[in-house]
């Protein structure tokens, strides 16, 4: 097999995840609405902020990957929701989509065979594909860890 679409096969599974750990997909999903902006004691995050903080993050690092005039969020305000609540409950359905759709993308991105896995973007300071993959997997990996965490202590899990 191809070093490179083995490579671009393995980036796209560590992005959807499941292999290690539980997909995001099985993370997020049935966490009841009441229990969305609840933070119990000790713990950093609400599961809202968990969420909004998961689509930000992983939105910018998807469009800087493919749009170089894309300028991030101020940090760290940008990449955190005001509310430890949703307004409503479509606001939760449309980030929860909204992540699962940038996930796809950045998955599309990877497996594109025109893009160069290893070519620094010329807008960033020696970012590559591979890099901002990675980071996109590292970074939701890390979040969905603790969005595990609580919902175990909220009880849904």
């Amino acid at each position: 097999m191809n070093s490179d679409k083995a490579l671009r096969e393995q980036l796209v599974a560590l992005l959807e995840g499941g292999h290690a750990h539980m997909s995001p997909r099985d993370i997020l999903k049935g966490v009841p609405s009441d229990l969305r902006g609840r933070r119990p004691e000790g713990v950093a995050h609400t599961a809202w902020q968990l969420l909004e903080h998961l689509r930000i993050a992983q939105w910018d690092i998807l469009e800087f990957s493919r749009n170089p005039k894309h300028v991030s969020p101020k940090w760290p305000d940008g990449y955190w929701p005001e509310s430890d609540a949703p307004p409503d409950g479509a606001a939760w359905e449309k980030s929860v989509k909204s992540f699962h759709a940038d996930n796809a993308a950045m998955q599309a991105l990877v497996s594109d065979t025109s893009m160069d896995l290893y070519e620094p973007f010329a807008h960033g300071k020696g970012q590559t594909l591979l890099r901002e993959a990675l980071l996109t997997a590292d970074h939701n990996s890390y979040h969905l860890g603790q969005f595990v965490q609580l919902r175990r202590l909220l009880g849904c899990f």
